[in-house]
């Protein structure tokens, strides 16, 4: 009788809950002066670094929206946007998701931690959701921080699309807020990477880059001349496509196909990360991961995923190859040359034209090749032909193209040089260069082809 109250006035030990793991796992990596550096960085460092581009007579005309800088405040934030998924965000990820389990194998800490929350699936949650915290008021940063540089350093003006139209200001901040929605979802497939580093290889450094070179790796697929099923397949595909959102009518396939990868190796990757994190011994602390077991948990089931959805995009898109075919090249390169002709029209001050009277239409080849000109390359030349109302001749003009693998393409005029030369024009916010001198497009790569369409209706 004696034993069994002595039993029943022993407290049982309560696990810690999870809100009370968050806010300390939280409260640990604020703690940290490269979290603490990070954070100025990305909320400061965009600011001052679109003001003073904005203000330099040379733009940044190889990065996309770059030559509109000094037009509007919205192209600053793209601009960042595309120098933040190429570098700024897998270093984010690598530095918080690649090191928030690894900290605890380097200080020693797992059997103090074990004991306090008594539980590692709450260890794991606590330490995930206080990663994504941190990640999301980073990417939050980089944001507000460009948007309000370039809003404060130019203005709300209007914006010109990806193909040549004009967006207003108001449409304008509604997709630039969208596009940076959009790029979240290759950053979580980065820090579920980052995740899953840090749980398999402990101590290892590389833990810690893992994300930064599945970054790198992804970056210089997109370089490569790989098959459009591939190269949308890729989870870094929605640092790029983007861009369909600024064109008319919207380019969305690619975005949401690009999307819906990340996302799925973003689901993958954390839950391998669980399941090793889970089935851990922490009774021996030299047991801080292995090789055979990353290899064999974590790498061979995300290339099993990367194969199966090359394997479900190739079969659901009717591109092939590059992607990139002088049908759809000449189709843009008109399109854009109509938009922005009704632009310099308007800036010269000329009778107004709509793109329908211009009835505008390109002609283009790719080298020596005359028929069936494909693939990227700087060898791309355009020749577009367009009507005036009530005149009887047909105006033309030359442009060189230099496409890249990834669709997007820069055009530069050729002549003649009262189209598409340079001369600066009177525009809303001052004086700028001719519109229709050199502008930024890209070719939608999962589009089919005229002949494509014909054979899907037969």
């Amino acid at each position: 009788m004696t034993a069994t109250l002595a039993l029943d006035n022993v407290a049982v030990p309560r696990r810690v809950p999870v809100t009370r793991g968050y806010r300390f796992e939280v409260v640990k990596l604020v703690a940290q002066w490269r979290i603490r550096l990070l954070v100025l960085v990305c909320w400061v460092a965009p600011a001052l670094f679109v003001a003073a581009v904005s203000r330099q007579s040379s733009l940044p005309v190889d990065t996309l929206f770059g030559r509109w800088m000094h037009a509007t405040g919205w192209a600053g934030p793209l601009v960042m946007l595309g120098f933040s998924g190429s570098w700024a965000l897998p270093l984010v990820t690598s530095v918080v998701a690649g090191d928030v389990f690894a900290a605890e194998d380097r200080l020693g800490t797992w059997r103090h931690l074990l004991v306090a929350v008594r539980s590692p699936r709450r260890i794991f949650v606590a330490k995930a959701l206080a990663s994504l915290t941190i990640i999301l008021a980073l990417v939050a940063g980089l944001v507000v921080s460009s948007t309000l540089g370039g809003l404060a350093t130019v203005g709300n003006h209007p914006l010109v699309g990806l193909d040549g139209h004009v967006l207003t200001a108001s449409d304008a901040a509604g997709k630039v807020l969208l596009a940076w929605v959009c790029a979240l979802a290759p950053t979580l497939a980065l820090s579920a990477i980052g995740l899953l580093g840090s749980v398999a290889l402990g101590r290892s450094p590389m833990g810690l880059l893992l994300p930064a070179v599945v970054a790198l790796v992804l970056q210089l697929g997109q370089m490569l001349p790989l098959p459009v099923a591939l190269r949308v397949a890729l989870p870094g595909y929605a640092f790029i496509s983007w861009n369909g959102l600024f064109t008319g009518p919207q380019q969305l396939g690619p975005l949401v196909i690009g999307i819906v990868v990340s996302l799925v190796w973003a689901v993958a990757a954390t839950a391998l990360a669980y399941l090793l994190f889970v089935r851990r011994d922490f009774t021996n602390p030299s047991a801080d991961g292995s090789g055979r077991r990353a290899l064999t948990v974590g790498a061979l089931p995300l290339l099993a995923i990367g194969a199966v959805t090359v394997a479900v995009v190739a079969g659901a898109t009717p591109a092939s190859g590059s992607g990139i075919t002088q049908d759809k090249v000449q189709r843009s390169v008109a399109t854009a040359f109509a938009h922005l002709y009704v632009v310099q029209t308007r800036e010269l001050h000329r009778p107004a034209v709509s793109e329908e009277q211009l009835r505008a239409t390109a002609a283009c080849n790719k080298g020596s090749i005359r028929v069936d000109a494909e693939g990227p390359g700087n060898d791309w030349r355009c020749v577009v032909s367009w009507h005036l109302p009530g005149i009887d001749a047909t105006g033309q003009a030359i442009y060189q193209l230099d496409v890249t693998t990834d669709g997007r393409y820069v055009a530069d005029g050729d002549g003649p040089k009262e189209v598409n030369g340079y001369f600066l024009v009177r525009t809303p916010t001052g004086d700028g260069p001719n519109p229709l001198w050199q502008f930024d497009a890209n070719v939608e790569l999962l589009k089919p082809t005229s002949a494509d369409s014909a054979t899907l209706k037969g």
